[in-house]
């Protein structure tokens, strides 16, 4: 992929966290040397400009000789790769090296093209760093974390480099590089910025709207399981309250389940009159899912396109100018909102499940056995949804609401960005764990009526009865759950024409 900065569509950051290779727009490479230019003229200047030749943070007071900057960026990278922790999973690092060259390159940070073909060098090799997953609280940039990115370009710390993990020298020779010399200005812009946080809550937003489509399909097989009514999913409701997300949802569904013969067989004289609310309200929650994961697409597809480090550099006349575009609020509000959706999503789909369990509430055999009492069925793969979700509220606690003072006060007010936007992972790993769990029992609770639902519906049918047969005497549960779960992390669900956030 052509990464032309400023100017990258949200799809084709999803494409990159999938793996997709990157490469530098060549036009990028005219407005990077302006800047890089302007560095060198405010170095001769020989005037104090903040990270350029100046201590750091509580420290900007101080003057650096011009023969000592080389050794101030490498020892800001050095003393700030600080962090703990498991190592950032490689296809959000990937992405996070992708977001800082895009910022990089668009002319206001003042490094030079090699610093940014580095990057794209590490990305075409698959040389990733190693780095240490906790250790930012969203301001001043996500600086251990993308220290030790740093570090790993000027061959200290760790690389995962052909399924091996390695010290950084010894994969920048694996893979033919050299270790990169910065230049004035480049720790600080390398260490600068929110890629870390970004690539994060990239990261959860992608794996959200998968699974948030993956939902609407589960909800329509429990819909037409429980033999519940599509009335509620008719347009003319929807359109009287007029959010969008809410319509689109409500004619999801009903295209989802337009045909099904089990819908057929009870759409005249059923004596329900209202279905439970996990049914009847699917579009009015998972609409407002819809539209809150598109409002934290929007922030996040600016924030990925902008320029965060400190101070930014401008080529006419040659200035640098502090300012705090490093400060992760917006990132963090959008993880906030991610994290909200997630567990709404949970939710709505374990009360499916618990509703499909009881045969009160579905007209289904007891925990969706053929021969209940002897056989437990559903009954704990229905306790263990109610876990994950009770798990994921926890976590949704916003993180934004929370700062703590670093830095000897200089840094008074931070987002906690980053680890707001690190928990979605573990969130959207329990929602795929709830949402596996709903359609095993979705689809064995269609099974019982012996007759097919709609053309879309039992491709879904299809695609977990070749990996998991219907369940009629107990069995070891655990695998059929993760077998399901595998469906999902592959997209193997026909969910292409449900909307999402793009």
């Amino acid at each position: 992929m052509n990464l032309i900065p400023g100017n990258v569509s949200l799809a084709q950051w999803r494409d990159i966290y999938n793996g997709a290779p990157v490469s530098l727009a060549p036009s990028a490479i005219p407005v990077i040397e302006r800047a890089a230019e302007a560095v060198a003229r405010i170095v001769a200047a020989g005037e104090p400009v903040y990270g350029i030749n100046t201590g750091f943070g509580k420290l900007a007071s101080v003057r650096i000789a011009e023969a000592d900057l080389e050794t101030l960026q490498r020892n800001l990278v050095l003393s700030h790769a600080a962090g703990v922790g498991e190592p950032m999973p490689i296809s959000v690092a990937r992405l996070m090296m992708a977001l800082k060259m895009g910022s990089l390159s668009q002319g206001a940070s003042g490094v030079r093209p090699q610093t940014v073909l580095m990057l794209e060098q590490m990305l075409a090799k698959n040389l990733i760093p190693v780095v240490p997953a906790q250790g930012s609280v969203g301001a001043s940039g996500d600086l251990a974390p993308l220290a030790h990115m740093t570090a790993a370009m000027i061959g200290h710390g760790e690389v995962f480099f052909s399924g091996q993990r390695l010290s950084a020298s010894e994969g920048l020779a694996r893979a033919g590089l050299a270790p990169l010399v910065l230049g004035p200005k480049e720790g600080l812009a390398l260490l600068n910025g929110t890629q870390f946080s970004t690539s994060y809550a990239l990261a959860g937003l992608f794996e959200a709207e998968a699974l948030f489509r993956a939902a609407l399909i589960t909800g329509a097989l429990s819909t037409d399981a429980a033999k519940g009514s599509d009335a509620p999913f008719d347009a003319r409701i929807h359109a009287l309250r007029r959010h969008k997300g809410q319509a689109e949802v409500a004619d999801a569904l009903r295209g989802l389940m337009a045909g099904s013969a089990i819908r057929a067989s009870h759409a005249i004289g059923d004596a329900r009159v209202q279905d439970p609310y996990c049914l009847r309200c699917q579009p009015q929650v998972m609409g407002a899912v819809l539209d809150l994961l598109r409002q934290a697409a929007a922030t996040l597809e600016t924030e990925a396109n902008g320029v965060t480090d400190n101070p930014l550099i401008f080529t006419e006349p040659a200035e640098a100018l502090s300012g705090g575009n490093f400060h992760a609020e917006p990132v963090a509000f959008a993880a906030d909102m991610i994290a909200m959706a997630v567990c709404e999503i949970g939710s709505l789909a374990e009360r499916r499940l618990a509703m499909l369990v009881d045969p009160a509430l579905s007209g289904l055999p007891a925990f969706l056995a053929p021969k209940p009492g002897l056989n437990s069925g559903f009954m704990i793969p229905q306790v263990t949804a109610a876990a994950l979700v009770s798990e994921n509220k926890g976590r949704a606690f916003p993180a934004s609401v929370d700062s703590i003072p670093t830095s000897a006060n200089q840094e008074d007010h931070v987002s906690m960005a980053a680890h707001g936007a690190r928990r979605l992972m573990a969130m959207t790993d329990n929602l795929r764990g709830i949402i596996a769990i709903e359609l095993l029992a979705a689809v064995q609770g269609c099974d019982f009526h012996l007759m097919a639902s709609s053309d879309i519906l039992e491709s879904a049918r299809g695609v977990l009865r070749e990996k998991v047969p219907a369940l009629d005497d107990d069995r070891y549960f655990a695998p059929d759950i993760e077998a399901t779960i595998a469906l999902l992390k592959h997209a193997a669900l026909p969910v292409q024409n449900l909307p999402g956030v793009a």
